[in-house]
């Protein structure tokens, strides 16, 4: 009974304290999204988790440029496109690691490693939160996978929860937009780190894409018929990218099938038709080996066209080798040295 009485006279002057649960952790992820990782170019804060990826084989995005946001209205005042493989990256880091570590962490790892800074900001003042805002929200979340879990209210006992999509926030935030040259080649980065959603749930979100220089994938897209009786009469010549071969093999592949097709379409057309196939390279390896490559591609293109189903008599098609004497883009880069690589019907 006396300890009932005290109990009461405590709480009555108000002296008591209330233990209240801790907020559950039940919910927060525990591991990465299945099958993402770093990039190679970037590890992440030490203890976080990568709970959002998303990765595309060939896209184009738009980076700030050194003019950073606009004055009037929440975006990019000079945004520029930049082509290539993307990788989207959103880390959570260890609970009560501030944007500001976080931050120079990432900025200093860049930095040591080469990052040229293109843009950046700290503060409001800065431009920070119309940053925040320019990272169109849709953008950034199509095509990502998401870990499973949560953000709990670590503040306020049974305070509810936020979703990870989309969870970084203007409080907090820098950004750092640049490029970093590694193995002869120039990678695009935009960096954003927050707090994640609000200060209530004492993590830090940083938000990551990566565009790394890549051709296009070409011969996807077949010339047909029309098209090249179109070019052959017309210029003379054409250009083919649906005609396949590994990197210095001159068999050509199964899937070069619907373009011979379309050859052996225009050549049965007009019986007096008569061409040269023509085989071209890019510089890449010594000037012999070259040529005896495109004229091996060549010889592979005419005797693919001989045979059922297309059955072009022998005496209509001549192979050609030209190595890499006549280029249609420069060479000093893969996007060059792609459009270089190819096989050319020309009229004899």
């Amino acid at each position: 009974m006396s300890s009932i009485r005290a109990l009461s006279a405590c709480a009555l002057a108000g002296l008591c304290t209330t233990l209240s649960p801790l907020p559950s952790l039940a919910d927060v992820p525990t591991a990465d999204v299945p099958g993402s990782s770093d990039h190679p170019v970037l590890r992440r804060f030490s203890g976080s988790l990568l709970v959002g990826f998303a990765q595309q084989d060939w896209e184009q995005r738009s980076f700030p440029d050194a003019s950073g946001v606009a004055k009037n209205g929440d975006h990019f005042a000079n945004p520029q496109p930049v082509e290539g493989k993307v990788t989207r990256l959103f880390y959570l880091a260890p609970q009560d690691k501030g944007p500001l570590e976080v931050f120079r962490n990432h900025q200093q790892a860049l930095h040591a490693a080469g990052f040229k800074t293109g843009w950046s900001c700290e503060s409001k003042d800065q431009g920070c939160v119309k940053a925040y805002f320019a990272l169109n929200k849709n953008d950034r979340l199509r095509g990502m996978s998401w870990a499973k879990g949560d953000l709990p209210n670590m503040t306020v006992a049974s305070g509810g929860r936020w979703p990870l999509e989309a969870s970084i926030s203007p409080e907090g935030g820098r950004m750092l937009v640049g490029q970093l040259t590694q193995g002869g080649r120039t990678l695009h980065l935009l960096l954003y780190s927050a707090m994640a959603q609000n200060a209530y749930t004492h993590r830090t979100a940083t938000y990551i894409e990566i565009v790394e220089p890549k051709t296009m994938p070409t011969g996807q897209v077949t010339v047909d018929a029309g098209a090249i009786g179109q070019s052959l009469k017309a210029e003379g010549k054409i250009s083919l990218y649906g005609l396949f071969f590994d990197t210095g093999k001159s068999e050509i592949k199964p899937e070069s099938q619907a373009q011979l097709a379309e050859m052996a379409q225009v050549l049965k057309a007009d019986p007096k038709l008569r061409v040269y196939i023509v085989g071209h390279t890019d510089n890449v390896g010594g000037f012999d080996a070259n040529l005896a490559l495109s004229l091996a591609r060549a010889q592979a293109v005419v005797a693919a066209l001989g045979k059922p189903p297309h059955g072009i008599e022998a005496g209509r098609l001549s192979a050609k080798g030209a190595a890499n004497i006549a280029p249609l883009a420069s060479n000093a880069d893969e996007e060059g040295r792609a459009r270089n690589r190819r096989v050319e019907m020309v009229l004899q």
